[in-house]
């Protein structure tokens, strides 16, 4: 990412398959403690601000739910809920580390995270706490993908971080096609045209009309992310 330009700010979206990590279910405590080491060390030793946005799909998702007969609006709301539950675990995982942390919900949860109030975000980065926003937009049919642009936009973030168990942007599902080919540089109007799947629709045409770029990495990488050799796809 830093071939292209060194961010002051991002907002480090985590997909709820890396929360998983080996296991293949909820959320693995080795691997979340690998990934809050690799958070610290992009505020600590290389001074970005953070802001967090997790998925709670790990746990529940309205989509999948739907299918089975559930009132959609129900089942965003469950998987809005999860969110708070994998927010906490990062929270308490970066706070491990030795290093201070937020969780802000859109949702008032008060004995459990804060409310997230936007001026009241900006103080918490100011002072170098890492942010993680749950429960999404606070909105069914809306998601997490939607809430991670508007919370970058909200907080004057410089780019938006991808983080997923893929090194980037492939034409086509790697993990299925031999002969997928990742993209080193896309624009955001080709990945809104070509339904590429880095984020939902939505979220890209809300990206594309405020140019806020988004970077697609490994989970694995995140703390590389203003390296000049670090893998993946920079959607500007």
């Amino acid at each position: 990412m830093k071939k292209y330009h060194t961010p002051k700010r991002i907002l480090l979206k985590i997909s709820w398959e890396a929360l998983q990590g080996a296991q293949g279910y909820g959320i693995d405590p080795k691997f979340l403690a690998e990934i809050a080491k690799k958070v610290v060390k992009l505020t600590e030793e290389k001074k970005i601000e953070v802001v967090i946005v997790v998925w709670g799909g790990n746990i529940a998702r309205g989509s999948i739910l739907e299918s089975g007969g559930m009132d959609r609006s129900m089942g965003d709301y469950m998987g809005m809920l999860a969110t708070i539950i994998n927010g906490i675990a990062i929270g308490e995982a970066i706070k491990a580390q030795g290093k201070e942390a937020r969780v802000m919900s859109a949702i008032p949860t008060q004995k459990v995270c804060e409310e997230f109030i936007r001026l009241r975000a900006l103080r918490h980065l100011e002072k170098w706490r890492i942010i993680i926003c749950v429960w999404g937009s606070g909105n069914p049919y809306f998601t997490t993908d939607s809430a991670a642009v508007l919370r970058a936009l909200e907080l004057h973030c410089d780019a938006i971080v991808k983080a997923t168990k893929v090194d980037g942007v492939y034409n086509k599902d790697p993990h299925k096609f031999s002969d997928a080919t990742r993209y080193d540089i896309l624009s955001l109007a080709q990945a809104l045209n070509d339904s590429l799947g880095i984020m939902d629709q939505a979220a890209i045409a809300l990206a594309k009309d405020q140019s806020l770029p988004i970077f697609v990495c490994k989970m694995e990488d995140i703390d590389k992310i203003d390296e000049d050799d670090v893998v993946g796809t920079f959607v500007q």
